[in-house]
């Protein structure tokens, strides 16, 4: 089968101390030498190649052509396909936003196929580059899984910040801006822990189900891995009740404000009350009316008045209303 070179974004050949030479295509590497294949668009070359008679089962192929799919792994004859979720760094892009990457792991091969830029791939080819790249394909597991976990990390990290943040500033700051804050962090917190858990559970199969490729100290590293996955879903979970708690919080104080302004708005009228009788009663358009004919019974009738709202106020301060 023809391949075409532009197929791919990246083919290097492991040269196993930790560097690796880049070469144009897969075919091209040496007889036995563990060659990692990236295909980094969503190119239909790229598919045909995966599709190829290239020794691969089914299952395998379409897990690495698959669109959107959660985190998860299985091993398939003497490889492991695994698909892990990475944060969105890239530029304007949402963190939380996470972007898919399908990892195939044989003996001889590695593929990895994703369909927007990740960061952890460009380490990994920048660390082959300088010799301190992954001599193993159990390594090249071991140093993506870790890359993603320290940006899911930080990520986490900047969450917990903010939320303790929002917290502090719950009494100082508007509520209106607390709102859409609190919001979008909750939004952040459950988009992670959609693909969190299933990460998390992903690497516990791995490490469940042995694979002859991964020696044992890898297992161990691969554990410790899992472990920081189970924290950070850990740490989402409290900052997701933290929230709800200050949500609780927040609603309080809305509530509070409004109960004080009517109560404000209840005193006031309680104060008015008497007043409006007085004045309706003396505008009544009837006879007998006292004052018609008297000059000063205007300005009686608004000393009466202004006497009367004094001793109201006075009457609800000594109960404390007021």
């Amino acid at each position: 089968m023809k391949i075409e070179t532009n197929a791919f974004d990246y083919v290097c050949e492991f040269d196993g101390a930790g560097g690796g030479k880049v070469i144009s295509r897969p075919d091209a590497a040496a007889s036995g030498a563990l060659t990692w294949v990236d295909i980094g668009k969503d190119d239909e070359a790229a598919k045909k190649w995966v599709r190829g008679d290239i020794g691969i089962d089914k299952h395998v192929i379409a897990s690495l052509c698959a669109g959107e799919t959660r985190p998860r792994s299985s091993n398939i004859g003497d490889g492991i396909i695994v698909v892990l979720r990475g944060v969105n760094m890239n530029p304007g892009a949402d963190a939380d936003d996470m972007v898919a990457v399908r990892i195939w792991i044989s003996p001889t091969m590695i593929i990895t196929s994703h369909r927007r830029r990740v960061l952890s791939i460009i380490d990994i080819r920048e660390a082959l580059a300088s010799g301190t790249g992954p001599k193993t394909a159990g390594e090249f597991l071991i140093m993506l899984i870790d890359r993603l976990s320290t940006r899911i990390g930080t990520v986490v990290a900047k969450i917990e910040d903010a939320l303790e943040e929002v917290e502090e500033n719950l009494a100082v700051e508007k509520l209106q801006d607390l709102r859409g804050k609190l919001a979008e962090y909750r939004r952040q917190v459950a988009s992670l822990r959609r693909f969190l858990g299933p990460q998390r559970d992903a690497l516990d199969r791995i490490c469940r189900q042995p694979a002859p490729l991964i020696s044992d100290a890898e297992y161990l590293r691969l554990r410790e891995q899992a472990d920081h996955f189970t924290r950070y879903h850990e740490d989402l979970e409290l900052a997701r009740e933290q929230a709800m708690v200050t949500q609780e919080e927040l609603m309080n104080r809305v509530v509070e404000e409004q109960n004080s302004r009517m109560y404000l708005l209840s005193v006031i009228a309680s104060i008015f009350l008497p007043l409006t009788f007085v004045t309706g009663l003396l505008g009544m358009n009837v006879g007998g009316l006292p004052g018609l004919d008297d000059k000063s019974a205007f300005a009686i009738s608004v000393i009466t008045m202004g006497v009367l709202g004094v001793l109201l106020v006075a009457f609800f301060k000594w109960r404390k209303w007021i």
